[in-house]
C-alpha cells in the first residue's frame, strides 16, 4: 500500500536537483564570512519558571524551542537540547538547561526534521501526562518509540487541554527522516489561544518559506504575539522556498496581524550560510525601514523570558 505523501499550499514544491547542491557547494566555498557573532545567554529566571503557573511567559532554550508558559500550561515547543545536529555542532548552549525544565504538560511538533525533533530530547521531558502533539502522519513513528500519549492534528483542526485551545495551521515546508519517508507526515506551526480570555494568543510558526497561507492565518485568528523564524536563507535562491529571509519573517508577521514579533530559528546551528549577526542586521534595516515601531519586534537572548499580562 503506498504511503500518504503530503504536500503545500498550491502544491509548491521545495525539491531541489543534485547540480542545485552542487552549485551550493561551489557558492559556499567561494565565500568569506564570519560567524564569531554568538547570541548571548542570559541567566534563566528558574524560581519564577517552576513556580509560575498564572502568567504568560515565553522562553528562548535556542533555535525553534521555547518554553511557553500558557493557561497553566507548562509548553515546550519542538524539543532540541541536543549538542550536535548532523556534522553541525551547536553554537551555544541551550538557554535553559534540559534538567532545569519544569515539568511539561504538552509538547509541540511542528515537523520531523532533526533540528525540531530531538527525540532524546523527547524523552527527558516526557512524562505519564505529558501530551504529545504531531503533525497528521507522525503519530505512528511516535507510537514505536514509545510515546503513548500522541495526537495528530491536520491543517485547521484544534484540540482543547484546559483553557487552552491548540490549533495546527500550515505552513510552507517539507520532513524527512530517512531516505524512504520524505513527507509522510504534514508540517505547519501552532496557534494557542485562552479560551477563557484572560492570556494574550500565541502564534508558533515552525519552519517555513513565505507563503499565502500567513494572510490566512491572520484572517482566522486574533494573534497577539508570532514566533517567526529569520534564519537559514541563503544562498536565497535555494532557500527561498522553505524558510524565509528577515524581511519575509517582517511581511508574515504583518500579514497574521500580530501585535509583537519574537525572531527564532537563527544562531543555534548553521544550517545555511546566512550568520545570526547578518539576519538581525537585515531585520532591525527592514523594522526601520518599515517604520515598525522598536518595540513590536522582541529579539531574546537564550534563556531569556518574557514576560506578559
Amino acid at each position: 500500500m503506498p504511503k500518504t505523501r503530503y504536500t503545500n499550499l498550491d502544491n509548491i514544491s521545495t525539491d531541489k536537483t543534485l547540480k542545485q547542491f552542487r552549485q551550493w557547494r561551489e557558492e559556499r566555498r567561494r565565500k568569506k564570512k564570519d560567524y564569531s557573532y554568538l547570541i548571548p545567554n542570559s541567566p534563566p529566571q528558574l524560581d519564577y519558571l517552576s513556580s509560575n503557573r498564572s502568567e504568560l511567559a515565553i522562553t528562548w532554550i535556542g533555535h525553534s524551542t521555547f518554553l511557553i508558559q500558557f493557561a497553566g500550561l507548562n509548553i515546550v515547543t519542538d524539543p532540541v537540547w541536543a549538542m550536535r545536529m548532523g556534522f553541525q555542532r551547536r553554537l551555544g548552549m541551550p538557554g535553559l538547561p534540559i534538567s532545569d525544565v519544569p515539568e511539561v504538560d504538552v509538547i509541540l511538533i511542528s515537523h520531523s526534521h532533526y533540528d525540531h525533533m530531538h527525540v532524546s530530547s523527547i524523552r527527558r521531558l516526557y512524562r505519564e501526562n505529558t501530551q504529545l502533539i504531531v503533525p497528521i502522519g507522525l503519530a505512528r513513528k511516535m507510537a514505536r518509540k514509545g510515546f503513548r500519549r500522541v495526537r495528530e492534528l491536520n491543517w485547521w483542526e484544534s484540540m482543547q487541554i484546559g483553557d487552552a485551545r491548540i490549533s495546527f495551521v500550515p505552513t510552507q515546508h517539507w520532513t524527512r527522516r530517512t531516505p524512504f519517508d520524505t513527507n509522510t507526515s504534514h508540517w505547519g506551526g501552532f496557534v494557542l489561544e485562552d479560551v477563557s480570555g484572560s492570556m494574550r494568543s500565541i502564534y508558533f510558526a515552525g519552519d517555513s518559506g513565505y507563503f499565502p497561507g500567513f494572510k490566512q492565518i491572520g484572517e482566522r485568528f486574533d494573534i497577539s504575539v508570532a514566533l517567526l523564524p529569520i534564519g537559514a536563507y541563503e544562498p536565497e535562491w535555494f532557500m527561498t522556498s522553505q524558510h524565509t529571509t528577515p524581511e519575509e519573517a517582517v511581511q508574515a508577521f504583518l500579514d497574521v496581524k500580530a501585535e509583537l514579533m519574537v525572531p527564532m530559528h537563527y544562531g543555534t546551528f548553521r544550517l545555511a550560510d546566512d550568520t545570526a549577526r547578518e539576519a538581525l542586521d537585515r531585520l532591525e534595516a527592514d523594522r526601520a525601514k518599515r517604520g515598525i515601531p522598536e518595540d513590536a519586534i522582541k529579539v531574546l537572548l537564550h534563556g531569556e523570558t518574557l514576560r506578559l499580562m
